[in-house]
């Protein structure tokens, strides 16, 4: 094993360690609190590890494999998302202690298999670390504990997995299309292959196929059925993970298949332009009357879904760049809001609206972070989520998409209505007669104060952000040295 491997592949080899740490850490009893800070030391090496190798590139495992400013960037997200999640997991109330150590490994896996799938760019390889992402999200959702009259977290685990199991067979139909059409299954070289058959029926057939499995990742319209009752259904900790790192993962393989279309298959921009506006125009006017927190969050995740499709409306550079920079500021916020919830949350139960009330009173630190986290989501400034949201519009605009522009800041002013309420109960409601003041631990303290610093601060300057993300996808797909058709 040769140095340059150790560099190009050490954020992957030291989520895969921590695994079979946390592995044989499940094979004993009463190991909860053993596995919790294996999970945290993890956590904390990788993120350092890809920091460290922010700059590496590399091809491995003959071609299927690639290391570069892409997959770097986005691997630094993705493993300060799981130290985040780490952190907000907590004691993990809703989870009998007994198998917290199998959830710890679970969640690991899955991490692993999402720094593995933003440099595939194999469809063999990719389809293999998107599953290795989804297998454990499917096992972590029934781990809730089972309470009197109530076993949700059943309903919704079979929802996860049959509708996960039907996007991804779909997925897969679509790109045998894109194999039988091209004789590769290196995305590179497919993308060179495509372009004379481009406007083809086969060839758009299977880019539209191909691409649901990672709707069904971001909850795109009609691929989001699973949701809000999966939200519901799992515990606080697993809805935070469903809701924010498997979205990085998506957006990151949907800009490498979206770019096999570019920059003229205006039938690919159609598609993409109506699921956007549905999946848009769906989660927000049903999140308008939910009162459970999670379900309304179910609900807007939906919509940001559709926002983050108007980037990639634009087939362009830009349009995919703004989608990643947004994705990148949605999970930062989703899991504000996920910190709050799971803090308010008596036992781990679900968190009504109404639960919300005089907040700040109870814990400032919390109120603060519910207040800049539904702030940036409803897109309003200083916060990522207006620069995300600009970002993505002045990029549809300078491709013509008037229309979707329109439709998608009318629906950004649907969006403040329900958010605001939310803000409204926690700022200016009373607090319940059985409420009690919420006594804050030193991690969820710097995990509140670290996700606040984040929003502001990429809503504040994000050039240098949406630059590299910008200058690292203008090599997308460009050819693999060594490996040919």
């Amino acid at each position: 094993m040769t140095l340059s491997f150790l560099q190009a592949f050490l954020p992957e080899l030291v989520v895969l360690l921590g695994g079979l740490a946390l592995f044989f850490v499940t094979l004993g009893e009463s190991r909860a609190a053993l596995a919790r800070g294996v999970a945290l030391a993890t956590a904390v090496v990788a993120l350092l590890a890809a920091v460290f190798c922010l700059r590496s590139t590399g091809v491995l495992f003959s071609g299927a494999y690639r290391v570069d400013a892409f997959s770097q960037i986005l691997k630094v997200v993705l493993s300060a998302g799981f130290l985040a999640i780490v952190l907000l997991s907590g004691r993990l109330p809703d989870v009998r202690e007994r198998i917290q150590p199998e959830y710890f490994l679970f969640l690991t896996i899955s991490v692993a298999g999402l720094l593995m799938l933003v440099s595939c760019v194999d469809i063999l390889a990719l389809v293999i670390a998107l599953e290795c992402s989804s297998f454990p999200l499917y096992l972590m959702v029934p781990m809730r504990r089972e309470r009197e009259g109530q076993r949700s977290q059943m309903e919704s685990a079979i929802k996860y997995i049959m509708f996960g199991v039907a996007a991804n067979g779909i997925m897969l139909f679509g790109l045998s299309y894109l194999f039988g059409l091209t004789g590769t299954t290196s995305l590179p070289l497919m993308a060179a292959q495509l372009q004379p058959v481009l406007g083809s029926p086969l060839t758009i057939a299977g880019l539209g196929l191909a691409f649901c499995g990672l709707y069904y990742k971001l909850a795109v319209f009609p691929f989001h059925f699973w949701t809000p009752d999966v939200y519901q259904g799992a515990s606080n900790e697993t809805a935070s993970l469903i809701a924010s790192l498997p979205k990085i993962g998506a957006v990151a393989v949907l800009a490498r298949l979206v770019s096999l279309a570019a920059p003229d298959q205006g039938t690919v921009a159609l598609l993409l332009t109506v699921l956007a506006i549905a999946s848009m125009l769906y989660g927000n006017l049903i999140a308008l009357v939910q009162t459970d927190f999670k379900r309304l969050l179910g609900f807007s995740g939906i919509a940001h879904a559709g926002y983050t499709v108007v980037g990639f409306v634009t087939l362009s550079e830009a349009g995919f760049a703004s989608s990643l920079y947004y994705i990148t500021g949605y999970m930062l916020m989703v899991l504000a809001c996920f910190v709050v919830i799971s803090r308010v949350s008596r036992d781990g139960t679900n968190v009504a609206i109404e639960e919300l009330a005089g907040l700040h009173r109870r814990s400032p630190l919390l109120a603060l972070t519910l207040i800049v986290g539904v702030f940036g989501l409803a897109g309003l400034p200083p916060f990522v989520g207006f620069l995300g949201k600009l970002s993505i519009l002045t990029a549809a605009l300078a491709k013509g998409h008037l229309l979707l522009v329109v439709v998608t800041m009318v629906n950004a002013a649907i969006a403040v209505y329900y958010y605001l309420r939310v803000v409204r109960e926690a700022i200016f409601g009373d607090p319940l007669a059985n409420a009690a003041p919420i006594r804050l631990d030193t991690p969820t303290r710097i995990l509140c104060v670290a996700l606040v610093v984040a929003i502001v601060a990429l809503g504040v300057a994000p050039a240098t952000v949406i630059d590299a993300l910008s200058q690292s996808i203008a090599g997308l797909n460009l050819p693999v040295a060594g490996v040919t058709p």
